[in-house]
């Protein structure tokens, strides 16, 4: 049931099977061998709700709240934990949030206004991304979020003109590009020199950038950000990103009489996806980040700054799993088998953008060891629409239920409507109790955005008389 590799061939015959891959938090397996998700058996949801469907676990969500509050509790300044809503983002999310007084990180309008029409407090909403519009930023300083992570010279301008001219002082941090790889795929990695994001390190755009927002009337300095990639799975980019960031920070307070007010070093903490892969657990995170802090703050005779934080895929990510529906499978001598389902690139796109693996599991037949490797495909028109390669299952039959794991971060907020598919359902479980949290689209909805010019509407086609 997990990610294998090698050659394209069947199991050994008589080969002992291969252990079962870990539950996510939150799962089990019934006596019937189905998997049980917050007390659920899956197959009842699939029943009720249909396929593709997304569930998120409502208890795991909070739980990994209040371990990221709790393992922050240890650095001996202020420390902030804000949830970065890319991962995933909804109503129902973003009450769950507040509930357990998170921050919010939000990088558009629209995960602004879900945040505001949720309810959620604007002055634990910070305001992130590399191009926002100026209404974007008119609408952040209206409703008086916390803060700003200003991204560039365009942005600084664009937003010292506008808070001036509410008569406000808008709180910022500046994002910094430091120059520092994490050691992940190439599309998630944010933090080299010539990153998208942020002002460049190394050639002293930052220290340009705080010098310019301390002498901007409409803006108040408040300290640095750096966010170097996702999928982080050990500490050692903690200690060279502290060192760059503090050093930045002593020189603006030196040269520019700013003082690091607040450090935030971003999130991109990893989770297990397949196989072996390891986790980097809230506890050894925060540790590694409030050591490295302390210790450089004390070399620089530098005051301990707030230290913020932003997980995302690390709160929701194995919270989260996708079911689907195998329909057809294609069988060619000497090829893996190729097992059809009915969702795909659609609703997942990260195996085709990141070569993303995962944990499948047959979620009917958990007792079951694996009888040969298959592809796992979608019902999508492309070549690339692969879930998973390489998979070890039962012998699947149309009708059965698949299960991947660790699907709660950046799979749905990425889903299209290719091939003109509706979205799925995404549903919240929790001791028992399912509620859905974003209906299922339908037809009707594919196309209530469409508009049909009255030239084009009905009537006789050129050349039906002929």
């Amino acid at each position: 049931m997990h990610a294998g590799s090698g050659a394209p061939t069947a199991l050994a015959t008589g080969a002992a099977p291969p252990p079962l891959a870990p539950l996510p938090p939150g799962c089990s397996v019934g006596a019937n061998g189905h998997l049980r998700c917050a007390g659920i058996d899956v197959l009842d949801l699939v029943a009720r709700y249909g396929t593709p469907l997304y569930v998120m676990n409502e208890e795991v969500v909070r739980a990994n709240c209040r371990a990221y509050r709790e393992a922050f509790r240890a650095y001996p300044g202020a420390a902030v934990v804000a949830y970065a809503a890319k991962a995933l983002f909804n109503l129902a999310l973003a009450a769950v949030f507040a509930q357990e007084g998170l921050h919010l990180d939000v990088v558009s309008a629209g995960e602004l206004h879900t945040a505001l029409a949720a309810g959620f407090p604007p002055a634990r909403i910070h305001f992130h991304g590399n191009n926002k519009s100026p209404d974007e930023l008119e609408s952040a300083l209206d409703v008086g979020v916390a803060r700003i992570i200003v991204d560039n010279f365009h942005e600084l301008e664009l937003l010292d003109s506008a808070a001036r001219r509410r008569g406000t002082r808008q709180a910022v941090l500046l994002r910094v590009a430091p120059g520092i790889e994490a050691h992940t795929h190439e599309y998630i990695r944010t933090g080299s020199q010539d990153s998208k994001f942020g002002f460049d390190l190394a050639s002293g755009q930052a220290f340009e950038a705080a010098r310019a927002a301390g002498a901007a009337r409409g803006l108040r300095y408040m300290g640095l950000h750096a966010h170097v990639g996702s999928q982080i799975l050990d500490t050692r980019v903690v200690g060279p990103l502290v060192e760059a960031m503090l050093d930045l920070g002593a020189a603006i307070r030196h040269d520019a009489g700013l003082a690091l007010g607040e450090l935030n070093l971003g999130g991109g903490a990893g989770i297990r996806y397949a196989g072996d892969d390891a986790t980097l657990p809230p506890a050894v995170l925060a540790t590694a980040m409030a050591d490295a802090v302390v210790a450089g703050c004390a070399a620089r005779d530098l005051p301990l700054p707030v230290l913020s934080v932003e997980p995302g895929r690390s709160i929701v990510g194995e919270a989260g799993i996708a079911l689907y529906t195998v329909g057809s499978t294609k069988r060619v001598p000497g090829f893996l088998p190729w097992v059809a389902v009915d969702g795909g690139m659609g609703d997942n796109i990260r195996p085709a953008l990141y070569q993303a693996a995962y944990t499948v599991a047959a979620a009917g037949r958990m007792g079951e060891g694996p009888a040969e490797r298959v592809q796992v495909v979608g019902r999508y028109c492309e070549s690339g629409d692969f879930l998973a390669r390489d998979v070890d299952l039962p012998r699947l039959q149309a009708g059965d239920v698949l299960a991947f794991f660790s699907a709660g971060a950046y799979q749905y907020p990425m889903a299209s409507n290719y091939n003109r598919v509706p979205r799925p359902c995404l549903l919240l479980v929790s001791a028992g109790r399912s509620d859905v949290i974003v209906e299922r689209e339908s037809l009707a909805d594919l196309v209530a955005r469409d508009r049909l010019p009255p030239h084009l509407r009905a009537r006789d086609a050129v050349g039906a008389a002929d």
